[in-house]
């Protein structure tokens, strides 16, 4: 075999392989063997520009859920982790934000936030944006008055109004910036009957989408005063 020969044969292994890499690049993404489309949970923006599918996997012991956002000729995963439920999901009017409002259990629900980007929705942060609304509560006093912390049932979930921006609530806040959160949960308390209560009740705080920064507006103080007493 000549010097030349093998060259001819080299170029034309690498030149298949790269026809491979190319084919395998060109495949659209999709949802992994196993999960089907579950049609009657798919949520769509009202201009239908804009679909959460949610695929269902029933052959696993638990059956596990994977939710897609598909956006003109974009096709994402919002999330690699499945979840355990299907799940609810709100848009903002200018769509360029998700909220995803997911049960986790008996009781007890989280949310999680997610971006338009240029290659679609992407998670907006690390921890599930339910953890962080918790994590923040921890850092103000009203955390500090409560009996005793939570130990199930704990919750965060979207307040109504983030459509027309809360003005239910009193307030005149810009379009599509602030998310309204709600913090509840139980804990067993020696010496009350029954022994579970709400520890925490409904206390609110407010995300801001430009600066990923939470805060208690003034209005909210009373309230939340009131959610930390025990029921």
């Amino acid at each position: 075999m000549t010097v030349r020969t093998s060259l001819v044969g080299l170029l034309l292994v690498c030149a298949i392989g790269i026809c491979c890499m190319d084919a395998a690049a060109a495949q659209p993404p999709r949802p992994p063997a196993g999960y089907e489309i579950s049609p009657e949970h798919t949520k769509t923006t009202p201009d239908g520009t804009v679909a959460i599918e949610q695929y269902l996997n029933q052959e696993t012991d638990d059956w596990k859920w994977l939710f897609w956002a598909r956006r003109q000729d974009v096709f994402t995963l919002l999330d690699k982790e499945p979840a355990g439920y299907p799940a609810d999901f709100i848009f903002t009017n200018d769509l360029k934000w998700i909220v995803r409002v997911q049960k986790i259990g008996s009781g007890t629900s989280t949310l999680y936030l997610y971006r338009l980007t240029p290659q679609g929705y992407v998670a907006a942060s690390g921890k599930p944006l339910g953890d962080l609304a918790w994590d923040y509560m921890k850092t103000r006093p009203d955390w500090r008055k409560i009996v005793k912390a939570p130990e199930y049932h704990d919750s965060a979930f979207l307040l109504k109004g983030l459509e027309e921006s809360y003005r239910g609530l009193g307030v005149d806040w810009p379009a599509n910036r602030y998310l309204v959160i709600a913090l509840s949960g139980d804990a067993d308390v020696r010496g009350r009957k029954p022994m579970q209560t709400g520890v925490v009740n409904g206390w609110r705080c407010r995300y801001d989408l430009l600066t990923g920064k939470f805060d208690v507006p003034a209005p909210f103080s009373k309230g939340n005063a009131k959610a930390v007493v025990p029921e």
